[in-house]
């Protein structure tokens, strides 16, 4: 055994396989160690639905593997993911201390659930855009909606994609 390396089985590439230099900014090395580095969790997926009525015999059969990376996050260098606090979405299920995912890459359309910075506060509303006139509207009575005027700096962050809850 030679102390300078030297062929070890199965080691290295295969002798002759090609190779290609990839060149990167040093501004990007950080983002890519973190994705070599990155740890893909796959959980179990039963073939068995579970009822939210009445109980169903569940079996032990494993349908597959579900990785929540790829599920939930369709466009990875985009989406992020806040904290909600307060009341004013609970009608929509989004409660205080839920987290939500929010995609960027999303365009804000009508109807959709957005968070929004509005005169330098973040918020989380559904946008309303009808008639030329533009809303945030909260999914509680108790909550005004925000009316969005030529005088209001509004910058919306991204659309939320999925909301997790604790149950206990």
């Amino acid at each position: 055994m030679s102390p300078r390396g030297g062929k070890r089985v199965g080691a290295g590439r295969p002798r002759g396989e090609p190779t290609k230099a990839v060149r990167i900014s040093l501004s990007q090395l950080a983002e890519l160690e973190r994705l070599k580095s990155h740890v893909s969790y796959q959980l179990p997926v039963f073939a068995s639905k579970i009822q939210a009525g009445f109980p169903s015999p569940a079996d032990d059969y494993i349908e597959g593997y579900l990785d929540l990376n790829t599920k939930f996050i369709k466009h990875p260098s985009s989406t992020f993911v806040l904290q909600a606090t307060g009341e004013s979405m609970v009608d929509a299920g989004i409660f205080s201390g839920d987290w939500l995912l929010v995609d960027r890459s999303i365009e804000p359309s009508d109807g959709r659930i957005v968070i929004a910075a509005v005169n330098g506060e973040l918020t989380v509303k559904r946008l309303s855009k009808k008639g030329g006139r533009v809303q945030l509207l909260p999914a509680n009575p108790k909550f005004q909606p925000i009316d969005i005027t030529e005088d209001s700096e509004m910058v919306i962050w991204g659309v939320v994609t999925l909301v997790l809850h604790e149950l206990a």
